[in-house]
């Protein structure tokens, strides 16, 4: 497998800068696997996919502000850092794996300065190039971050976050917060449309995995980083008693194929092309950046020069891609 397999064109303005002012108005484009066709549809006809017998599966993570911007301490003028937090690794919250920017500049012992006064010390350096950094403060580390924190909009997004982007970078049933980027397929969700989807017959089954470093770093050899997940007794049942089960997000396919593999608490799997799915039916997905791993996932699920010709049409066509881009359903 190489990566320029899973390469393709995409003009600069294919990519969604901002959220539609209708969460529920993208496109959709249909994929018949089986048919080895598509059809063009909008989002809003989702439900007329839907049967008794299906079970949707939802990502409930919740995406954090995990993006801080400060200086290094005693360096205003020329220092300043950049710091996107990744995962806890204290009981207390306090001690994080993060990406820090410059890379190079920052070395164990250095100390970065927030608004508010706040300090965190790079306490180490792994093997990528991430830190591990612990905060100075007595507080909840989480009220702090929603008092200094940036939303983590993706970087082909080339504008600064905005208060909106706190409701619309984030799913309408978003409750376990975890995430460093959000499970985009489920942005376009509204409670109107959900409750068409259960009209149609289908179940809900919410499934928990925290979005992290693997979903936006380059794909090296054969791992990825591993991901935390939940999945409740409730949802398992849910799961194994469906005619089909429709994944909601590249995530939630993560999760479920995860627990049909016997994973538990966190999730290294990396789905791609020769993988076999043991309970995925169908899937909602956005559009993905090439060479990515999620990419390669869809590609596994519909067939790679199938995904790549839809690609193709969809940007002759002008959806639009990535994070609050349009969407594709696989059946």
């Amino acid at each position: 497998m190489d990566l320029s397999d899973f390469d393709y064109y995409l003009p600069e303005g294919s990519i969604a800068q901002q959220p539609l002012a209708d969460r529920a108005g993208s496109r959709m484009l249909v994929l018949h696997r089986h048919k080895q066709m598509w059809e063009d549809r909008l989002f809003r006809d989702l439900p007329l996919f839907l049967s008794p017998g299906d079970c949707l599966v939802l990502n409930i993570s919740r995406v954090f502000p995990s993006r801080l911007l400060g200086h290094r301490a005693g360096d205003k003028v020329s220092g300043a850092v950049e710091v996107l937090l990744l995962r806890p690794v204290s009981p207390d919250a306090k001690t994080w794996e993060a990406l820090v920017r410059p890379g190079r500049k920052m070395r164990s012992g250095e100390r970065i300065r927030f608004d508010g006064g706040i300090e965190a010390q790079i306490l180490a350096r792994s093997q990528f190039g991430e830190r591990t950094l612990r905060f100075d403060t007595e507080g909840d580390v989480y009220e702090m971050l929603n008092k200094i924190g940036h939303m983590p909009l993706p970087p082909y997004i080339k504008r600064p976050d905005t208060a909106e982007d706190r409701e619309r970078y984030q799913t309408i049933f978003a409750r376990e917060t975890g995430s460093v980027a959000a499970p985009t397929a489920g942005l376009h969700f509204t409670p109107e449309i959900l409750a068409e989807c259960r009209k149609a017959g289908a179940t809900i089954a919410e499934v928990v995995l925290h979005v992290g470093l693997g979903t936006f770093q380059p794909v090296r050899g054969d791992t990825l980083h591993s991901e935390r997940f939940e999945v409740s007794v409730e949802a398992v049942e849910r799961l194994r008693a469906a005619d089909r089960v429709l994944c909601v997000g590249t995530t939630s396919v993560r999760a479920v194929e995860s627990l049909m593999l016997g994973k538990s608490g966190e999730t290294d799997l990396f789905i791609r092309p020769g993988f076999e799915f043991r309970r995925t039916g169908a899937m909602l997905t956005n559009f993905h950046l090439p060479q990515s791993s999620l990419l390669m996932l869809v590609c596994a699920f519909a067939g790679r020069e199938f995904v790549l010709s839809a690609y193709q049409h969809a940007v002759e066509a002008g959806y639009r891609f990535f994070s609050y881009g349009d969407c594709m359903l696989i059946v």
